[in-house]
């Protein structure tokens, strides 16, 4: 089983629509027991809160679900624990510098150029593409 976290500032937007994104690519192809999947933030200032909704009525509106998700920080465990960490932008990778070994193969970013952050444009669509293109990536590279 490969075991995959999706990382972003405060895990109520991007790191969570990977995560619920990936969820629904692996069902699709009937390979969702390949997968471990989950999504943590690197800073602690949105812990508990639950998916932001706009986020959420982004993933509706592609038919994803997207239920019981509680905003987490990302701690040593989960570095030791998960086999690749992606993270949605320059950021966040200076956060996990930070907090975690420095570990280019095992953390990575989700696409070659930041993840749009509808957080400041309110623009989720965008922010959609991208992180479903990265998605279809993860799917390919673990085939």
């Amino acid at each position: 089983m490969t075991k995959i976290l999706f990382v972003c500032h405060g895990n109520i937007c991007r790191s969570p629509m990977g995560e619920f994104i990936l969820k629904d690519l692996a069902g699709q192809a009937g390979r969702e027991g390949e997968f471990e999947i989950a999504s943590r933030a690197v800073s602690r200032e949105e812990l508990g809160n639950g998916l932001y909704p706009p986020a959420r009525r982004e993933l509706q509106k592609h038919g994803v679900p997207c239920e019981g998700h509680r905003a987490r920080q990302i701690t040593l465990e989960d570095y030791r624990h998960f086999d690749r960490i992606y993270y949605m932008d320059r950021s966040n990778l200076r956060y996990l510098q930070r907090m975690l070994p420095h570990d280019p193969e095992k953390i990575r970013p989700l696409l070659h150029r930041d993840v749009a952050d509808p957080w400041y444009t309110g623009d989720f669509a965008a922010a959609w593409e991208d992180i479903l293109e990265g998605c279809q990536r993860i799917m390919e590279e673990f085939k």
